[in-house]
């Protein structure tokens, strides 16, 4: 039986790396630990509900904060991803069948979390002919019939070994925010993001606003990985040009020795810097910070970016 706490069975494709030193986290990088009422509430009914979050499967460096307020990340679909990406912490390898109830499980926890909004994601099923579309769709009307005030915001994999017709399964499902992350700049693709294609995923993120422009769209890189500034910007571009709505930028952090290895440490103004050339492109919502994830203060930032587009339309 597989135990996916021993990291040579949680990451069997990274096994045969060798280890890179983990330096030492700069002093504005802190977050407290994870403990507390509010935080003991949330992990009970995650698992009472038998429900996997990304907060836990990537150890995002948040979740203490999260999970105190009440907001907890589900992560659909599994806990084994079939991509073996050198940056994230979630396992990899063959993943179980589908668990049909799940959809039901997730709306259930939404309702007694209270969520005002709720994020989303899942593994990556390259298994699955349609890359889990229908699962995705199950899960946003489950959600909407039992919390029908809830906002929706879901982060998604690339489909890329999927027929192209399965994103409008998605799209049609109608969720507030549609967030695919780019991850990195293109030229790092091939150490950080192997098994993905970087203008792929950025059509499709193109492909959901020309689906239903209604729709946000979302997507997030990490820095201190090797790019640089001029590599940053041209992202950007890139998101801008697909007409991408919220753009989230955050510094990376190195799960273990295996994964790969911190380039730097970005300053924070250096993100702030980021965060005004972004807005000067256009973009509706950035949020760029060292500690900046996909989910973090998702809710928060969604008011904000409905703001945005209410005043961009002229509609305050």
């Amino acid at each position: 039986m597989r135990d996916l706490k021993i990291p040579s069975e949680r990451h069997p494709e990274k096994a045969h790396r060798p280890d890179n030193a983990q330096p030492k986290k700069p002093s504005w990088i802190r977050v407290k630990a994870p403990g507390g009422e509010g935080y003991n509430t949330t992990r009970r009914i995650m698992r009472e509900h038998n429900l996997t979050t990304v907060c836990e499967e990537a150890g995002c460096p948040n979740a203490g904060e999260c999970w105190s307020q009440g907001h907890a990340t589900m992560m659909i679909m599994g806990e084994i991803c079939t991509r073996g990406c050198t940056f994230c912490n979630v396992a990899t390898g063959k993943p179980d069948t589908l668990d049909v109830f799940e959809p039901g499980r997730v709306a259930d926890a939404v309702q007694k979390l209270g969520l005002n909004h709720v994020v989303i994601t899942s593994v990556d099923r390259d298994d699955l002919k349609d890359g889990g579309a229908e699962h995705f769709a199950q899960t946003i009307r489950a959600v909407r019939h039992r919390s029908p005030g809830t906002t929706i915001e879901i982060l998604t994999p690339d489909f890329l070994k999927c027929d192209d017709d399965v994103l409008d399964i998605v799209v049609d499902a109608r969720p507030d925010v549609f967030n695919h992350n780019l991850e990195t700049v293109p030229g790092l693709y091939p150490t950080v993001r192997p098994g993905a294609r970087y203008f792929h995923s950025l059509r499709l993120l193109q492909r959901v606003k020309e689906r239903d422009p209604s729709i946000f769209t979302k997507s997030g890189i990490m820095v201190g990985l090797g790019e640089d500034k001029q590599g940053v910007t041209q992202v950007m571009d890139d998101m801008r040009a697909a007409d991408v709505d919220f753009l989230t930028i955050g510094q990376y952090l190195q799960p273990t020795p295996k994964h790969h290895v911190v380039d730097r440490f970005v300053t924070p103004d250096e993100f702030k810097a980021y965060e005004k050339a972004a807005f000067g492109k256009g973009f509706l919502m950035v949020s760029a910070t060292p500690l900046t994830r996909s989910s973090y203060h998702a809710g928060d930032d969604f008011e904000r970016l409905r703001a945005a587009r209410e005043e961009k339309l002229g509609r305050v």
